[in-house]
Parts: structure tokens; sequence; C-alpha cells
């Protein structure tokens, strides 16, 4: 199968992407190239609907309208674990300007250490009597959380970080330099007196690199999960139109649990369906038979086996980097898969022509979750729960296979297009 999915690429829209609202602008800008229309919730929609997308605050549906009335769904997230300016973030510390920071989602602390960040997110802003938003993306080093040196450690042996003592990061060395969200609003463009709410977040400013001997790896920061968005992007803009509705849905809010307005847990996906059956003249009744007869994959990276942790894994369950998609199955219903979903993804690894594995977790580990188990809860929708393997998930930097993200945006075609 075809794809025009490649390392070099899924490295460009991390580089672009450091915020959930700059995976969809992103994801958008990509759409609207291919000839997708933006939707607006609040408005009417056309009596047939072609290639169109909604952006709900960081998350993002896009679809290509068939004539059946069965939907084929790619699921994923746009966030990942960082750290997250407090809503006060300006702070003194021993004659130092600092700004207080907290971690957001499963971020592994240490790996934020000694690392130049920049900032990202949107700021909403009065215009005239109105409220407007922007998004900003500051790409210069403006803040660094420093380690602490290993001759002040108890046993020079590292520190565990203290989430609220130990991880504001440098600003300034100015105590009563400029304030951080004024200096912010400026770099966006706007006047700092109008600033009324922010969501801002850090970000590591060096950019994706293919490494290695070979230069087979990809070392980039938010690969989980979005690895998952552009595979799902570039399977959504390769494959040929279907009798089915092929939908791309990302989602803001997985690594917190996913319950807002905007996550896996809220009615957005529903909702969008719903409204996709309702503008081809469909009835209720048509859209709850849609969904019977619809599935979705749960996209989200995986494990891959670590060669330093070997003992960390599940025996007789290796997963190689460059060795092709992961089925991830978990007898906890911590992912979605059953014996049909898991048909389903084989059959399309197996029309991609690419290999699968599969991937369980050890039983005396506690397992992570997906949007997978929510979706199919949320929806009633088969779901399979599936990923690329990478090492280093939820770091700061992350690394997975260059080989890995075609791999995995092809089995994504060929599932989209219900072969």
């Amino acid at each position: 199968m075809t794809t025009s999915a490649t390392a070099a690429g899924l490295g460009g829209l991390i580089d672009a992407s450091p915020s959930p609202f700059h995976v969809c602008a992103t994801v958008a800008g990509e759409l609207e190239a291919a000839g997708y229309t933006r939707l607006r919730e609040d408005q009417e929609w056309p009596r047939a609907t072609g290639r169109n997308y909604v952006i709900r605050g960081g998350s993002i549906i896009a679809w290509d309208a068939g004539d059946g009335n069965a939907f084929r769904i790619v699921g994923g997230h746009t966030d990942s674990p960082n750290l997250r300016l407090k809503q006060r973030p300006d702070r003194t510390s021993a004659g130092v300007g600092m700004v207080a920071l907290e971690p957001y989602g499963g971020a592994w602390l240490n790996s934020w250490l000694d690392r130049d960040l920049g900032l990202s997110g949107r700021l909403a802003y009065r215009s005239g009597s109105a409220v407007s938003h922007v998004l900003v993306h500051v790409t210069e080093p403006v803040i660094r959380v420093p380690q602490l040196a290993i001759h002040l450690s108890d046993d020079r042996k590292g520190v565990s970080p203290d989430p609220q003592r130990h991880l504001d990061g440098i600003w300034s060395l100015d105590p009563d330099g400029t304030d951080v969200l004024d200096w912010v609003a400026s770099y966006a463009g706007i006047d700092p007196a109008s600033l009324l709410g922010w969501e801002l977040m850090t970000h590591d400013v060096t950019p994706c690199r293919l490494i290695g001997a070979g230069g087979d790896l990809l070392s980039a920061p938010r690969l989980d999960n979005q690895g998952t968005c552009y595979a799902g992007l570039r399977a959504l803009l390769d494959g040929a139109p279907s009798l089915h509705t092929r939908v791309l849905a990302l989602f803001d809010h997985e690594e917190v649990g996913s319950g807002s307005e905007r996550g896996a847990a809220s009615d957005f996906l529903a909702t969008i369906v719903e409204r996709i059956v309702l503008a081809r003249g469909g009835s209720r009744a048509d859209y709850l038979q849609a969904m019977a007869a619809s599935v979705c994959v749960s996209g989200d990276m995986a494990h891959a086996t670590h060669p330093n942790y070997p003992e960390r894994h599940e025996p007789s369950h290796r997963i190689a980097i460059n060795g092709g998609p992961v089925l991830k199955v978990n007898q906890n219903l911590r992912y979605a898969s059953d014996a049909v979903g898991e048909a389903i993804f084989a059959l399309a690894c197996d029309t991609a022509g690419v290999p699968m594995q599969r991937y369980t977790h050890r039983a005396d580990l506690p397992c992570g979750s997906t949007i997978g188990p929510i979706t199919a809860a949320r929806t009633g929708l088969v779901t399979i729960d599936v990923g690329a393997p990478q090492l280093a998930m939820h770091s700061a930097r992350e690394l997975m296979g260059a080989a890995d993200v075609a791999m995995y945006s092809a089995a994504l075609q060929a599932f989209l297009s219900g072969n």
C-alpha cells in the first residue's frame, strides 16, 4: 500500500505543534490543502457532507463521507505530558525571577530538568466587546528548570523532584523584571492589558532529529501521541474514497482522563457522527444503525521492549522497534481490543503488507490506558487499541523507529478503507 508518511514528515508536524491547539492548526492546514472544509458546530451544516472537519478547542475531527451507513474511525489524542504555567506564574526565589510550573499528565519529571524550554498554547483576550483568542509559539529557549548538583544530593544517585517545590523554571535574573504573561502577550502581538485567560505550557525547543548509525531512529518530543496524529492524518489523506465514511478523531486531555468538553469522554465524536448522518438526510434511527455497524481504532503509542530493562516486559512478547504496528490487549480492559477487533486490525495489516506485533503488559505492573475503553463505553463502537512502538514514553524526549512511521500509517490507511 502506498503511503506518504515518513519520519521526516512526522518530525515536521511535531516541530510545528508544541501544544494540542497547534496540533489542530497543523492538521487543519493539511486538510485545507487537500480540499477539506471547516464546519462550525454552532452553525447549520450543508445538506450533503463531503470532506469536512470540526475543531473544538484542542480536539479535531475530520471525515471523508462515503455513500454507506458505516463509519471507520481512527482515534488518537493531541496532548502530551509536560509542565504547564500556573494561574499566577511569576515567582521569586533566591533573588531569581521564576515561572511557577506544574506537571500535566504523567510527565517523567527528571527528563524535564536541564532542558531549554519554550512556551506555547493559546491566549484569550478582549477585542472590543468580544473575546478573541490567538495561538502563541515561543521557539526561543526562555525557561530552564535546573537539576540539583550531584554534590548537593543526599546520596549522589540523583533526586526525585517534588512537583510543588522543585519544578519552577528560571526566567530572569532580575526578580523585578518583566511579568511572564505580559511578555507572552506582547510576543503574540496583543496588548497585555487585554489578556483575560491563557492555557500555556512548556516544550523542549530542540528540533526532531533522525539519529543512529543508520539514521533509522527518530528522536523527538511528543511522539506520544503526535505519532498517531500524523500517521492517522496521512492515512486519511492518502487513502481512496470508500463506501465507509472515513474519520480521523483527535482528542485533547487523554493524559488526564479525557473528562472535558473536548475529551474522548465528551459527546464530541457521537455528536459529529450523528450530524453527519442527519446532514445527508438520515434519521436518529439511521444514526444508531450506523454506530452499530462502525468500528474505531484507538491509536496510541506502544512500549517497545527496552534493551536495558527487558525484565520489565512480559516474556515472549518482545516488541521490536521498526517491527511494525502493535496490537494492544489487556484482560482488565485498560485496552479495548477484543477478538473481533483484533481480527479486523490483523486483516488491515495484512492488506497493507506490514507485520503486526502483539503487546501484553506484565500482570505485576500497573498498565496505562488510552481513549479506547472510554470510546467503546461512550459510543458502543467495536474498538481496537493499537500503536507504534517507542521508548522513553512520557519523557520530554522520546524515541521510535523511522520505518515504523510508514508502516503504522499504512495499516491505518487499510483500516479506514475497510479492507
